[in-house]
């Protein structure tokens, strides 16, 4: 049985201070516009004052979440030669890390921009990357069915290699450094202990499409081609906890994302151009929000701000959803009226 996530007071003051199920972002407060093709990936950064996000354009983009709330580009960053299908945050966020699909790792300046070290091998391409929670160390999925592991220098540390580890399109490492997670077939994830030197699997009955661990590392959130949602501990011993369903998941990749007040949603995007939000502990489906038009390929709730999420979609644009726009939004007939400085690339 799963241990609830917050206990009776927790529960009142979230009902009181929060506002309950109506605190839930549902309200499209911008669109951002400043990609050429499709969103595949979108990641706030840990202390919520950034959100990255990757396209089938080849770019990436850093957006600033300024003090009233409002996301203004703060630099497009251009390099990779294919579309970039990953990205991580540096545990002080002072890094990125993006991946181009079956390309090289780099790793960028969040403030200047600049591109600071390029990581490939001969040969091989990478497909997912990720932090140790030291900041000292980078994880890359590569295309010869391996993972590396690198210094920030460049210099290769180690290679897990064999029958186990396949074609790695997800990757994470747990937040206590203990535990490195990654699919090694089309329906198993396997958890290597990075101490222990132990491997532990989660065995799937459909295709896994894509996962996300948990911010404290104890749970892996699974989406499935047969359009589930799986919840997993991975504290102890492995077992399902929850399932997930309402959406629509039959042919892409779709990356759902933990959030709100102590992680207390689940929210996905799905094939019909809507984003999903349950409630994590009763699995119920609480809202479906409308606005995008094409698939919604990623989701990513601001972990400083339980009322903030951000989808992105093959229509080339994000979503950044929050709750009432009248208090932060002003329309006229015209238009829309943007408050952002420079070149932000958003509409409200």
């Amino acid at each position: 049985m799963l241990k609830p996530f917050y206990s009776g007071r927790d529960r009142v003051t979230w009902r009181g201070f929060y506002g309950g199920i109506d605190k839930i972002p549902s309200q499209t407060l911008q669109i951002l516009e400043g990609h050429k093709d499709e969103v595949w990936f979108l990641e706030f950064s840990h202390n919520g004052k950034c959100l990255a996000s990757s396209s089938a354009d080849c770019s990436v983009i850093i957006w600033e979440v300024k003090l009233d709330g409002r996301l203004c580009l703060k630099h497009k960053v251009i390099g990779h030669e294919e579309p970039v299908c990953f990205v991580s945050w540096s545990p002080d966020d002072s890094q990125l890390l993006t991946c181009g699909l079956e390309e090289v790792v780099r790793l960028w300046d969040v403030d200047s921009g600049e591109c600071i070290r390029l990581y490939e091998k001969n040969g091989l391409g990478f497909i997912s990357c990720g932090w140790a929670p030291d900041g000292e160390r980078i994880f890359c999925g590569v295309t010869n069915k391996s993972i590396s592991m690198w210094d920030l220098q460049g210099k290769e540390l180690r290679c897990w290699k064999g029958h186990r580890i396949t074609k790695i399109a997800d990757l994470g490492i747990t937040s206590d450094g203990k535990q490195m997670v990654s699919l090694c077939k089309n329906n198993v994830i396997l958890l290597v202990g990075l101490e222990s030197k132990t491997e532990k699997i989660i065995v799937e009955d459909e295709v896994i499409t894509s996962f996300v661990l948990s911010p404290d590392g104890k749970y892996v959130l699974v989406s499935l081609l047969n359009q589930e949602i799986h919840l997993w501990s991975i504290d102890g011993v492995i077992k399902l906890v929850h399932i997930y369903k309402g959406h629509k998941q039959e042919r892409f990749i779709i990356k759902p994302c933990f959030g709100g007040l102590r992680q207390a949603f689940i929210a996905s995007g799905s094939e019909d151009s809507q984003v999903y939000i349950w409630d994590r502990c009763s699995q119920q489906l609480l809202r479906k929000l409308a606005g995008h038009s094409g698939t919604v390929n990623c989701v990513s709730w601001n972990p400083a701000n339980p009322h903030m999420l951000a989808s992105g979609s093959d229509d080339q644009t994000i979503r950044i959803w929050g709750l009432n726009p009248a208090n932060v939004m002003k329309h006229n007939d015209e238009g829309a009226v943007s408050n952002c400085v420079g070149d932000c690339h958003c509409r409200t």
